[in-house]
């Protein structure tokens, strides 16, 4: 009985797992609700589904959207074909 439980448990793990992954942004924007139901929980699980807010609202911690830094003395490679 305890092994059978075991066994569910994991299979769901696993399962909760392969949708963190693989299923659309708004499926799994969705099971974050489902799940918690407006819980305080519901951070964890908009985290650990990777639905949490990004570089679009403005989080400052990735940079991917910062302007990009002027190239301060730039290195002129030159390539000559033989002869």
């Amino acid at each position: 009985m305890i092994q059978n439980l075991a066994v569910a448990l994991i299979v769901a793990l696993a399962a909760l797992h392969a949708c963190s992954r693989y299923l659309p942004a708004a499926w799994r924007q969705r099971i974050v609700y489902v799940l918690t139901r407006g819980n305080a929980r519901q951070s964890f699980m908009a985290k650990w589904f990777r639905t949490e807010a990004s570089c679009g609202s403005g989080c400052e911690t990735c940079k991917a959207c910062a302007e990009p830094a002027a190239p301060t003395g730039q290195r002129v490679i030159k390539i000559h074909t033989r002869k």
